[in-house]
């Protein structure tokens, strides 16, 4: 709290500090001792008087900024004592106009995918990048780069869309690598042709011997790759479907009790649109011991294209209990909700 009394006792002993050498001998050591005496006297009571015109948080710590402020004063005579009662007023007053600002949120940049990650991509991410025009175009080649270390099933419908980017550069790469893909499955089916037909030669033809009854193993998984990874289109597509059925059945004439075959099986009949023969393919893998959760899906899709919505709620109902189904949580929480 400020005190006038220390002000003015201030006022009153700096004005002692020079009359006593006008009363003594202004030559004599006694007149400089009484004046450096008063004058000290002075300056701390002014130091004291000034001290609460500031704030708290200029103020402290509070005994350093006193011997300061007295120093100061002591060390300049007149213009000193003056000049650091008229700074502390007017530093106060400076402060006092500034107005106090509150804090303010700063507002987060829009977030952009394709400035996330720059030593490499996620999966998840490709899908984005590839189908937003805004991405630089460096970006979204290097992208397309990261395919080539994925698998097909997951590349080949990203390049699919692709196909129909603005972009002539991307829309070259992508078919090249759709090409590449193709040509490496293409390549894979005539060994196994060949393999099948010079076992046909040394084992017969009924029943398959080993090498042949492999050889249509891969043939049929070769073939369905090419309509999973969607790289065969219209008759090209049928004509995959129909190969490998051919050599499915082939493979499941010799080795009924096959339960990944018979999956197969189902799969291609569905494709084929024969829903009660693919039904009946699903339901016999899982009496062969496929584990439900490779089996219901496709069920589950199979009763959704025949519109019996109820079968299907309780087909997705039964893969709820299964926790280890991510990619289909959406959709099983979807039907669970209804």
């Amino acid at each position: 709290m400020l005190n006038t009394k220390w002000g003015i006792s201030a006022i009153a002993m700096e004005l002692t500090a020079w009359a006593g050498p006008a009363l003594l001998d202004g030559y004599s050591d006694a007149a400089l001792l009484s004046y450096l005496l008063a004058h000290a006297a002075a300056c701390v009571l002014l130091a004291v008087f000034t001290l609460p015109l500031l704030k708290n948080e200029q103020s402290r710590p509070r005994l350093p900024m006193l011997a300061l402020m007295a120093v100061c004063s002591y060390a300049v005579p007149i213009a000193g004592f003056v000049g650091v009662f008229v700074g502390t007023v007017v530093l106060r007053l400076y402060r006092a106009t500034r107005p106090t600002e509150d804090f303010h949120s700063v507002h987060l940049p829009e977030f952009d995918l394709h400035q996330r990650i720059h030593g490499g991509f996620r999966q998840t991410g490709l899908r984005a990048v590839l189908g937003n025009s805004e991405v630089p175009a460096r970006s979204r080649m290097r992208a397309m780069v990261a395919l080539q270390h994925m698998s097909g099933r997951i590349s080949s419908p990203l390049l699919r869309n692709v196909l129909n980017d603005s972009s002539e550069d991307l829309r070259l790469l992508a078919y090249g690598m759709l090409d590449a893909l193709e040509r490496n499955l293409s390549r894979s089916i005539d060994q196994e042709l060949s393999t099948l037909r010079e076992a046909e030669e040394k084992e017969g033809t009924n029943p398959l011997g080993p090498t042949g009854l492999q050889a249509a193993e891969k043939l049929s998984a070769l073939y369905w790759e090419l309509v999973y990874q969607n790289l065969a289109q219209g008759d090209m597509r049928s004509y995959a479907i129909n190969e490998s059925l051919r050599y499915c059945e082939q493979v499941l004439a010799q080795q009924p009790e096959h339960a990944q075959h018979t999956l197969r099986r189902g799969l291609l009949l569905h494709a084929q649109g024969r829903m009660d023969d693919a039904e009946q393919a699903y339901e016999r893998a899982l009496e062969l011991g496929l584990p439900a959760t490779r089996v219901l899906p496709y069920l589950a899709e199979l009763r959704f294209e025949q519109r019996d919505f109820t079968h299907t709620r309780q087909l997705m109902q039964q893969l709820d209990e299964w926790s280890a189904l991510p990619r289909l949580r959406p959709v099983i929480d979807y039907w669970r909700a209804r």
